[in-house]
This record gives C-alpha cells, structure tokens and sequence, in this order.
C-alpha cells in the first residue's frame, strides 16, 4: 500500500503529462485543468488505500477525459455528480500519452495574450504544480492576487482560441523568455522550499532541470538557454552538502565539498563557458557564472569574492531588482568589509519588496554578526527565524542566534 506522500510524488510528477495530452485531445484548458485536478483528487484518495495502478498515467487520463465530457454535456450540478459517480467507479488503464508535450504546454501557458505575471503564475500551477500560496512567496504578493491572476489567466487563453502547439519563430522570444522564469522558479522553490519541514524538494529540482535540458536541446544557440542550465546544474550539484543527518541547513562555507556532485559541476561550467564566449550576457549567465567561481574553489577561502562583486556589479546594470541588490551586499562584505555592507543594506531595504522579508534580517544579522556586534547580530537572527516559513531556515537562524551570544 501506498502511503499519501508517495501518490503526492507521483501525482505532482504525471500532472503536466496528463494535462497536455488532455489539451492535446480536447482542446480548452480551463475544462482540461479543472477535469485533471478532480482526477488528481479522485486519485489522491483512492490509491493512498486501494494501490497505486499499474498505469498511473493511464488511469489519471482516463478519468480525466471521463470527466472532461461530463463537464461538456452536462448542464446541471446534479448531471455532473451523477456522471462523476461512474466515471471513477472502475476506470480502466487508459492509453499512455506517446509522447511528453510537458514544453509545448509550458508554451501555451506562455501565451502572449497574457500578461507576463500571468504567464509565470498559471505555469507553475499547471505544470509545476506549486500551491497558489508558493507562487504567492515567490512572487512577494498576496495570494489572492495570485488566485485572480490565475483565473484570469485562464479565461483568456480560452477566449483568444490558442491552439496547443509550438510558438512561431517570431512568437518564439517572448515565450521563451517567459518559460525561463517560471523554471527558474520552480529550481529555487525546489531547492531552498519556502515553507515546509524539508529544505529540499528533490521533484522541483528535478523536473526543472529536466524541462530547462528539453528547451536547451530544441534552442542550443540561446545563450540565456543555456545560461540557466548551468546555473540549475551549478546550484543543484552542492544539494547534498546543503543538510546534515538530521536535516539541519548547512551553509555554503561550511559544506563539505567532497560531497558537492562533480560531474554536475563539471557540466554547467562547460556549459557557461561555453556560451559566455559565443552569445550576448544575460542575468541567468551571470548567475551561472556567479555559482562556477563558488563550485572552483576548494575551500571556501579560496573563494574569488572580488570577480563574484564584479558580476553582481555587471548583473545589477543589465537587470536591477531588490534580491540582486540583497544578495551582492554579502559580497560587498566579503571585498570591502562588514560596515560598507551594512551601509547598503539601510539603503536597499527600503525597496517595498523587501520590506517584512526573512532574509533582510538574516542578511543584517550576518553582518552585524561580523562586527563583532553579537546582540544586535541575535536579535535580527531571531527576527529573521519567525519570519521565514522553511522549518530548516527556521532551525539554522535560531543556532546561529544561539552562537552569536556564545562566541
């Protein structure tokens, strides 16, 4: 038997397959996305008791389509309960989409009729399958705005009648500008979860990972393409360094880099300089870049924080916002001491997006904390450990408010 955890996993990882290929079939997300969702929750329920099928895809195309047609015929609520009722009494494997159009969907939820916050919000519902309150945190909103945006978003790609398949060439930049973002947040949703008892989503990595190498393999001569591959890959490779045993969040200099994974690392710095030489710069480069001078140094004094400074200074002019500015001080610190940092610090924080933000005080408090100033360094650690939502967050900047009274 299953246990509820495992069917989550599996229904989060077949989701987008599911959705596309019902798309693909039927046409209209709006009545695709509710239809899949009902089976993803018929499924939630019965397989935790009855076991997982042996055609999980099947089984979840199935009564999706199943119902798909009841809400297309129906025209009553107690029509639909009826049908409902049948539909999942005993469904049968279902054919296995014969190919993964998980891009093309991304596509399409990248539509131009959207707007760009639409475009990220209603693709990682859909196919990164995050809750509306995590897009909500990645986004610095509320969530519901993230529910309006979603809604909306769907009635418009309704209404503009787009048709499920590949961008045109002109079309093509727009798009897949837009489903670089929505990747990129569903990495780092993945890899440092905003909320939860684990720092790690392991099947957001994953599957971000897996999407970014279709897009690089259908587009190999965009830069930016392969400049967030790199990056996820450069990122990625020090997750198992990131937690002790008991779950505890490790931070980067302290890390055992003998665990960090080799071979990832040897990829994405291929990869970065490789495009480097060849494409115009773009903020997901320079990222890439950012985390290779990290994974080439042995320890982490060897660190080349002056040539890290140089690229936050090159990131913050060609794509300036408040998390670039946040993170650069910490190399500011690095380069040109603890104080000069705290003095940008006052000055970036009064952004509106940062305001009430876990890592400000995380920030500030690690800076105060190189001071010397140990009081002050504990107050904005425990600031910082009530506001985050992440448990391993939450355990590491209460050690490190521990520590700083203690040192």
């Amino acid at each position: 038997m299953s246990t509820a955890t495992d069917v989550e996993d599996l229904l989060r990882e077949h989701a987008p397959q599911v959705l596309s290929a019902l798309v693909r079939r039927h046409g209209g997300f709006d009545t695709c996305e509710d239809a899949v969702q009902e089976a993803l929750l018929a499924a939630a329920v019965q397989w935790p008791a009855d076991g997982v099928p042996a055609n999980p895809i099947g089984w979840l195309t199935t009564v999706a389509s199943r119902r798909w047609t009841e809400h297309w015929r129906s025209d009553a609520a107690r029509r639909r309960r009826e049908r409902t009722a049948a539909a999942l009494a005993s469904p049968g494997s279902g054919p296995v989409p014969e190919a993964d159009d998980t891009l093309a969907l991304l596509m399409l939820c990248c539509h131009p009729s959207l707007t760009r916050v639409s475009q990220v919000a209603l693709t990682l519902r859909a196919v990164g399958g995050l809750s509306t309150a995590e897009i909500a945190r990645a986004f610095l909103v509320p969530e519901s705005t993230v529910a309006q945006r979603i809604s909306r978003a769907k009635q418009r790609i309704r209404a503009s009648g787009a048709e499920f398949r590949m961008p045109s060439p002109a079309e093509r930049p727009k798009r897949v500008a837009a489903v670089m973002e929505v990747l990129y947040l569903i990495f780092n949703e993945g890899y440092t979860a905003s909320s939860g008892t684990a720092l790690n989503r392991t099947e957001l990595t994953a599957e971000a990972i897996r999407l970014t190498r279709q897009l690089h393999a259908r587009l190999p001569d965009d830069g930016e393409v392969a400049g967030l591959l790199a990056l996820m890959l450069l990122t990625d490779a020090r997750r198992p360094a990131r937690t002790g045993p008991d779950g505890a969040l490790i931070p980067l200099a302290e890390q055992d880099r003998s665990l960090w994974d080799s071979r990832a690392i040897a990829e994405g710095i291929a990869l970065i300089t490789r495009t480097l030489a060849s494409a115009p710069v773009g903020p997901y480069q320079i990222q890439a870049a950012i985390a290779a001078v990290h994974d080439e140094a042995p320890r982490a004094g060897d660190t080349d924080w002056r040539q890290i400074l140089g690229l936050y200074d090159l990131w913050q002019r060609i794509a300036p916002g408040p998390m670039v500015a946040l993170n650069r001080i910490v190399a500011v610190a690095m380069v040109e001491g603890p104080h000069a940092a705290l003095r940008q610090l006052t000055a970036a924080e009064a952004d509106p997006a940062l305001a009430g933000h876990h890592r400000v005080h995380a920030v500030r408090a690690h800076l105060l904390d190189l001071t010397g100033d140990r009081q002050a360094a504990r107050t904005h650690y425990e600031l910082a450990a009530r506001e985050t939502l992440s448990l391993p967050e939450q355990r590491y900047l209460y050690s490190r408010a521990r520590n700083a009274t203690s040192g």
